[in-house]
């Protein structure tokens, strides 16, 4: 069976997994689950929705996986440690004295998965961190629980000069689902042992991607070189390499994991020569405080390259040491003075420059047999590229009262970057009517998030020279953008109320939950976030500040990361088309999928 965490564990999994900061939500996420029906509470058993009794009965059931019982898997009520109880031989569990209502029940075992947390791909899942809200009630039956094996990645590092490849550090990448749309994150790291082997294990479900990190032929010499001297310097290494022998994540192989897969990424690594690059930095007005550069190695498309960059402020020289290639160096100086700015609504924080316009620069070189010297890396303060804001008001609104002026965040999320897949900056935020001063970002291609707070303000368009910026990223240059951004809203945000069907009742034993999402068929900037329908909580929840339009609404029985800003994903998708009207206050009852 599938399965879900309860509102208060999905709030403290936001806390903890959220580390890459987002815009305000306009609701609250909770992973939905697919369970199996019981016969409904008699009418003396019944309860208000979340409502836990008194009275205390047993709780009885079986831990499967892939069909079998499942001995010594562990039992528990959420936040009851002494709850706890293990399955014996035939997978079967028996837990007495336990409240009558709703509960959270975890189970876990070392090398398995709850079902649905085993074929999660979205980066808010948190392993092992899975619950069932389980209805108990006197006479109920057997409680099914599911799980399934974890998967595990193994491999060997081979060295074209035979040696042993010991202590190379190799990389683990998974495609996950953020904000509707695919990107590679970064799950872990490992290093091979004394035989060249490494293993990654406890996966769960997916498509992954591993890549050895460069290793050089002698640790203890720096990359720093005196000036002048570059051509004097020889060295050799083992340049990054992505299973089974490609130089870039686009050319790797993708391995799919399901079902307790154990996989083999062997990956051959031969020695040759890398070459020192170094870039004179040069700083906008003379060399001022520029001790804090930070420097990225990005190869032909812009995606960053797990090399090393230095920057030596006593020469005020970039240096590296690289491969044959084409590369570019991006430079960016950091500020000592950061400043806290609340973003969400779940309490999690961004982190920006007192100095809003950051400095920064960009070189593009090959290399090709033979030290580069004597480039240019001039740097230079990023542009102000303000967010204009127009309001169109609907005047048959009267002026509402409400807390404060209604305020707009805007934030960027990188694109294309494996390395830095998935990592958000804030980037322009302020009252209405703006217009809204950027902060200063990295020069990039970036996706456009926006959030507006209170809801009764919504997303007319957000466009960069009249391209969407729902559909196109965001380039930004040193200079800034060098088209005008325009944030167009609107007054006349629209409600809906959607609601489970009246014969769903709450019922003893596993109950059914539902992941929705509304997802508009425009053009939006302003990222959806499922929210979760179960009966035991009402089965209804109004969604307010959406922009007026046509919607398609998706309802799954099971915890779905949904890649839904991709037009050919929603395609094959059954939904519930919808039109919000101005000012409407709709009422939908969703179309739950069949057992």
């Amino acid at each position: 069976m599938d399965s879900c965490t309860t509102p208060r564990r999905d709030k403290d999994r936001r806390s903890r997994d959220r580390h890459r900061t987002r815009a305000a939500p306009q609701w609250i996420a909770i992973c939905a689950i697919s369970l199996c029906c019981h016969p409904p509470l008699r009418a003396q058993d019944q309860q208000q929705p979340g409502q836990v009794s008194n009275q205390l009965t047993t709780v009885q059931g079986v831990v499967r996986a892939g069909g079998q019982p499942l001995p010594r898997a562990l039992v528990r009520i959420n936040g009851d440690a002494a709850s706890g109880v293990l399955t014996d031989g035939d997978g079967r569990f028996e837990m007495p004295d336990v409240p009558e209502g709703p509960l959270d029940f975890t189970v876990t075992k070392p090398g398995f998965l709850d079902q649905a947390e085993a074929v999660a791909d979205s980066i808010a899942w948190n392993a092992h961190g899975y619950g069932h809200n389980v209805v108990v009630a006197p006479g109920m039956g057997d409680v099914v629980f599911t799980m399934e094996p974890v998967n595990s990645i193994r491999g060997q590092i081979q060295l074209s000069t035979g040696e042993l490849a010991e202590d190379i550090v190799v990389t683990l990448l998974k495609r996950t689902i953020q904000d509707g749309r695919a990107v590679w994150q970064m799950v872990t790291n490992t290093r091979t042992n004394s035989e060249g082997v490494y293993r990654f294990g406890e996966l769960a479900d997916g498509i992954y991607a591993v890549y050895s990190t460069p290793a050089m032929d002698s640790d203890a010499v720096t990359n720093l070189v005196e000036n002048g001297s570059a051509n004097r310097v020889a060295r050799q290494g083992d340049p990054s390499v992505f299973f089974p022998d490609a130089r870039d994540l686009a050319s790797a192989a993708r391995i799919q994991l399901s079902g307790g897969q154990q996989a083999q990424a062997n990956i051959a690594l031969t020695l040759e020569p890398f070459q020192p690059v170094v870039a004179n930095v040069t700083m906008p007005g003379g060399r001022g405080r520029d001790e804090n550069v930070s420097v990225q190695v990005l190869d032909a498309q812009r995606h960053q390259l797990p090399y090393t960059a230095q920057y030596d402020a006593a020469t005020h020289t970039v240096q590296t040491m690289l491969p044959d290639g084409t590369y570019s160096l991006l430079a960016t100086r950091l500020s000592n003075l950061l400043r806290i700015a609340t973003a969400r609504n779940d309490s999690s924080f961004i982190l920006t420059p007192m100095d809003s316009h950051s400095i920064a620069g960009e070189v593009s070189f090959a290399v090709a047999g033979r030290p580069v010297s004597n480039i240019r890396l001039p740097m230079a303060r990023s542009g102000a590229s303000p967010v204009q804001i127009s309001v169109t008001h609907d005047p048959n609104n009267a002026p509402q009262q409400q807390q404060g002026e209604p305020h707009v965040f805007v934030t960027l999320s990188q694109t294309g970057g494996w390395m830095s897949d998935g990592m958000v900056s804030s980037y322009a935020e302020g009252s209405l009517p703006g217009p809204l001063e950027s902060s200063g970002v990295p020069p990039g291609s970036y996706w456009v998030h926006t959030s507006i707070a209170p809801n009764t303000i919504c997303e007319a368009s957000f466009t960069a020279g009249g391209a969407s910026m729902a559909r196109e990223p965001l380039v930004l240059g040193v200079a800034g953008s060098t088209t005008q951004l325009m944030l167009s809203l609107r007054d006349d945000c629209a409600r809906l109320t959607l609601s489970l069907p009246g014969s769903m009742g709450m019922t003893a034993g596993m109950e059914r939950f539902f992941t929705i999402y509304v997802v508009p068929d425009f053009d939006s900037t302003v990222d959806v976030t499922p929210v979760t329908l179960r009966p035991s909580t009402g089965g209804r929840i109004t969604l307010q500040g959406l922009t007026p339009g046509n919607y398609h609404v998706y309802t799954f029985d099971r915890p779905v990361a949904l890649e839904y800003r991709s037009p050919a994903v929603l395609a094959n998708l059954p939904g519930q088309a919808l039109n919000l009207a101005p000012n409407a206050e709709t009422d939908l009852t969703v179309e739950v999928p069949q057992q």
